[in-house]
C-alpha cells in the first residue's frame, strides 16, 4: 500500500478490526520508509448499479451523493453520522441483492422515506418535501397525516390491535422557513420524482 506521504510502497499493518457494521475491513498502518501511519478500508466491491433518473438519464449509483442529500435532510436533527451511514448502507446492499442493476430514483427515494419514517419525523418529511416536490401547506399536511397513520398501525400491531394511549402525534410545523431552508437540494441527490401528480 503506498504511503500517502512519501509515496513509498511498503508498509505494515498495525491493527486490523471490522468497521462500518461487518460490511469492511479497518487497518492501521505504518509506512517502512518514513514511518507515517495512515489508515486504509478494504470493502468488498460491488456490482455497478445505474440510476435513472426522472428526466431519463444514466448514471452510476454513488453513495456519497446519497449521504450528502440525507446529511442536508437530517441537519440539526440530532442523527448521529454514524445513523446516516449505516442507512446507506442498508440502502447500498438492499439495491445489490436485486437482481435488477437499473435502479430508477423513485425506487432509492422511497428506500430513503422508509428509513427515516423509523429514525427521525422531521428529517423524513424534510426530505419528502423535496424528493416528492411539495408546492403548498396542503403536501405537508398529507405527508403528516401518513406518518401519523404509519404510527398508528405500529402501535396497534404493538398493543394487540388497540392504539397506545402515549402516541403522540408529530409535532412538526409545515411552512417553518427551517424546513425550506435546510431541505436538501433536489438537483443534488437521486430521490427525484416526476412532477405530475396523481
Amino acid at each position: 500500500m503506498q504511503c500517502p506521504v512519501c509515496q513509498h510502497n511498503n508498509s505494515r499493518v498495525l491493527e486490523s478490526r471490522a468497521a462500518e457494521s461487518n460490511r469492511s475491513i479497518r487497518r492501521r498502518r505504518e509506512c517502512l520508509s518514513c514511518q507515517h501511519r495512515f489508515t486504509t478500508y478494504e470493502r468488498v466491491e460491488f456490482v455497478p448499479i445505474t440510476v435513472i433518473k426522472r428526466d431519463g438519464k444514466r448514471e452510476s449509483f454513488d453513495r456519497s451523493k446519497l449521504l450528502r442529500g440525507l446529511v442536508r435532510a437530517c441537519e440539526k436533527s440530532g442523527i448521529a453520522s454514524t445513523a446516516l451511514d449505516q442507512i446507506v448502507d442498508e440502502i447500498e446492499v438492499e439495491l445489490q441483492q436485486r437482481s435488477n442493476r437499473d435502479i430508477s430514483s423513485q425506487e432509492i427515494g422511497e428506500l430513503v422515506l422508509a428509513q427515516l419514517k423509523a429514525v427521525n419525523e422531521v428529517a423524513y418529511v424534510r426530505f419528502a418535501s423535496v424528493y416528492r416536490q411539495f408546492t403548498g401547506i396542503r403536501d405537508f399536511v398529507d405527508a403528516l397525516a401518513q406518518l401519523k397513520n404509519s404510527q398508528t398501525h405500529l402501535n396497534q400491531g404493538e398493543n394487540g390491535g388497540y392504539p397506545s394511549e402515549e402516541m403522540a402525534t408529530p409535532q412538526i410545523v409545515p411552512a417553518s422557513p427551517e424546513v425550506s431552508n435546510h431541505a436538501p437540494d433536489s438537483n443534488s441527490q437521486y430521490p427525484q420524482k416526476s412532477s405530475s401528480r396523481a
